[in-house]
């Protein structure tokens, strides 16, 4: 016995790259065709996807010029900044504004045409029609849109529970037209109305008028009415709004559509309403402030006519004293403070219109005003050391400027808030109306789109075939069979001519024909190996009690059968009497391998319906080489097999032959390997490469240990060359040059 050595095993917690590398070369095929897929589907979603644009438009914000006298004092202290970008962002992209452009341009009815799957986009955006009329349809199939076509809707009126629901419009003929209920129009009783471009028509709770048809007889487009809401607040979330800058004023807009034209209109809708709503915003402000001053103008008016009255009483009483240069100076500092504390009481009533005691400007304003009344009483003490006289002059004085000063401030303020509510007027304007780059879609990117999905084809294979390993876990290396305590006879390589073979054999009762690789093919790895094989039996059965020799296998597929037939084969050759027996009562193919039919063999045989002669077949080209066929499937094959007739059958056989071969079912399947294993003198387990792990081949070996049959070892088959591992040595052919 030549049993082939273990190789090293590498620590299962160290990362073999080599093994890797070799991994993915034996697997480059796969990588290629898959990553090949990825790069054409990539290609043609890049191609035939339907272009994005990107429409764009720009406005400024400036700042608004303070409606009442020290509201720029407060801004100042306030330090706020001068740009209003950020309060007006949320107003640009408020419903009001997103909802005024949707009912302008009509935009919660969306009409779809039905177009050729896959390559209708791509043919409408290359179809070369006139306008006006509409691209002939291709092979007939008028129901699709070839270019040209148009459905301008200007009114749906649909209830509400058909909001959002898909409604179905075909053309007919002369621009009339027929809408259903669903897409299948067919059925008389899905006709919601029949209408006329042009007309209005009405049906079943719906109302439409159709302003332009274009589109050919039979042409099929799918209407639907949604929500206002849904609509615009769709839109809020795909219109973007930026400041370009910090505190720069201005705010940069875009608006992504598969439409140019839909782009732009939707942007230069948003822009103007935005602009008419501020300038409307401002005529409102200045008209509610120049109401607020008419109501100030009367008192401020009174109280400057009683104070003149008084100053004019007190000189006539005192005979026109004049006042001094100091108190003159004193008169001037007081005027000065007082009017600006009148000033920012009448802001004061303003701004408690607008905001609560807690808001900032409101505290600042409040503060300036405490600031000037600690001055105004500075002064007051100055003036309280002045002789009488001069105190109720000063006073006087100071009561009629003050109050002319507050009445001349007030009516110049009413004159150009009176300007400004009548003007049209507002502090935003537009820089750039809408427009769009047709020559640079933003959507599909087609070099990003190629790029990535063929990365992300490479990369999903390359995920495909590690996770295959991890979780499929087939033997690879004989040193795991040998862990599991069976010596490997030999590594059988994986052979073209047993693929091929394997093809031939796929119908159930074969072609009748011999395929034996060992004949076809000599020179092959595998027969090489075969040879291998048959020089480590003969070594092994030297002390085996019998020459039955039984091949088994784990699960199905293993290719017991080939390794069955072709060692016998190979043992002939060697001028030996073999004979081959295929003990798969059940479903037994030996006899495609061996050629002829499976009928009058071993189950006949037992059962006593024809005798050995009748059953023993000679086989072609092999003259010391026969063979037995399982024969006709019978209904209890275990029961047969442990007939006392089959062990007399096997005693009669044993001196006729050097060596009897018996292929048998797999023992994970059924007992008949058991049954048969007990008779043999040697037993070995074929193990096929990458198929079966190495639990099975455990779990084989014990089962037949349970049954009292002693596995000698196993035979490694179908094993595949690879870059990395044990199988990475391959196998050679070694024979003269022809």
């Amino acid at each position: 016995m030549t049993p082939i050595p273990s190789t090293v095993a590498a620590s299962d917690d160290e990362i073999d790259l080599a093994t890797l590398w070799g991994t993915l070369i034996d697997h480059k095929w796969l990588i290629i065709i898959v990553t090949s897929v990825f790069l054409l589907c990539s290609v043609a979603y890049a191609v035939l996807a339907t272009p994005v644009y990107e429409g764009d438009a720009l406005l400024q914000v400036e700042q608004k010029v303070p409606d009442l006298p020290g509201l720029s004092a407060i801004t100042q202290t306030l330090g706020a900044s001068s740009s209003q970008a950020t309060t007006e962002i949320a107003l640009l992209t408020s419903r009001t504004i997103i909802g005024g452009a949707v009912d302008n341009l009509n935009m919660t009815v969306k009409a779809t045409p039905h177009r050729f799957p896959v390559i209708g986009a791509y043919i409408v955006r290359n179809a070369q029609s006139k306008p006006g009329v509409p691209a002939s349809p291709w092979f007939g199939l008028s129901s699709y849109d070839w270019g040209g076509s148009k459905l301008r809707i200007s009114r749906l009126d649909v209830p509400a529970s058909m909001l959002g629901v898909q409604m179905t419009l075909v053309v007919g003929e002369r621009g009339s037209y027929t809408l259903y209920s669903s897409t299948f129009f067919d059925s008389t009783d899905s006709v919601l109305l029949r209408g006329q471009a042009g007309e209005v028509a009405t049906g079943h709770g719906i109302t439409l008028l159709v302003m332009t048809l274009v589109a050919n007889r039979g042409m099929v487009f799918d209407v639907t009415r949604n929500s206002e809401y849904s609509t615009i607040n769709n839109l809020q979330k795909a219109v973007i709004a930026t400041e370009q800058g910090t505190d720069s004023g201005v705010i940069a807009l875009s608006f992504n559509d598969s439409s140019p034209k839909r782009a732009v209109e939707f942007l230069d809708q948003i822009s103007d309403l935005y602009v008419q709503q501020n300038v409307n915003h401002n005529a409102e402000e200045a008209a509610k402030s120049l109401q607020f001053i008419k109501e100030q103008l009367p008192s401020i008016l009174a109280t400057l006519e009683k104070a003149t009255a008084a100053l004019n009483a007190y000189q006539q009483s005192v005979k026109s004293v004049d006042i001094t240069m100091q108190t003159k100076g004193l008169l001037d500092q007081e005027v000065a403070v007082e009017t600006s504390i009148q000033q920012l009481r009448q802001q004061q009533a303003d701004i408690e219109r607008r905001y609560t005691p807690q808001h900032p400007a409101y505290q600042s304003l409040m503060q300036q005003i405490g600031q000037l009344n600690a001055q105004k009483k500075g002064i007051e003490k100055l003036v309280s050391n002045l002789p009488d006289t001069q105190q109720q002059l000063l006073r006087l004085t100071r009561d009629v400027t003050v109050s002319n000063t507050t009445y001349t401030s007030l009516l110049a303020q009413a004159q150009q808030l009176d300007i400004a509510r009548a003007g049209t007027v507002g502090n935003v304007r537009i820089i750039d109306k809408g427009s769009v780059d047709v020559t640079q879609p933003v959507q599909p990117k087609k070099a990003l789109v190629i790029l990535g999905g063929t990365f992300l084809g490479c990369f999903l294979a390359i995920v495909f075939i590690f996770l295959r390993q991890v979780l499929r876990r087939g033997v690879e290396d004989p040193s795991d069979i040998e862990k599991a305590g069976l010596a490997v006879y030999a590594s059988i390589p994986s052979s073209a001519q047993e693929k091929a073979n394997a093809q031939k054999f796929k119908d159930q009762r074969g072609d009748g024909k011999q395929h034996l690789l060992i004949v076809e093919a000599p020179d092959d790895p595998a027969t090489e190996a075969l040879r291998s094989l048959r020089t480590s039996l003969h070594f092994a059965r030297l002390e085996a009690k019998s020459n039955i020799l039984m091949i088994s296998g784990s699960s199905p597929n293993a290719g017991k059968t080939f390794i069955s037939a072709n060692l016998a084969a190979a043992v002939a050759q060697s001028g030996q009497r073999v004979l081959i027996i295929d003990g798969d009562l059940r479903l037994g193919t030996l006899h495609r391998v061996i050629g002829g039919r499976a009928e009058g063999g071993l189950s006949e045989l037992i059962s006593g319906q024809i005798d050995l002669a009748q059953a023993t077949r000679p086989v072609a080209n092999l003259d010391t080489m026969h063979f037995i066929s399982r024969g006709k499937a019978p209904p209890n094959p275990s029961e047969l097999l442990m007939n006392a007739r089959f062990t007399a059958l096997l005693d009669q056989l044993k001196p006729l032959y050097d060596l009897i071969i018996i292929d048998t079912p797999p023992i994970l399947a059924v007992t008949d390997a058991a049954v048969i294993g007990n008779h043999a003198g040697t037993s070995l387990l074929v193990v096929r490469f990458g198929l079966n792990q190495v639990r099975e081949v455990a779990l084989a070996k014990q089962r037949f240990e349970q049954n009292g049959v002693e596995i000698k070892g196993a035979i490694f088959n179908a094993v595949e060359r690879r870059h990395a591992g044990y199988a990475s040595y391959g196998y050679y052919q070694y024979k003269s040059a022809k």
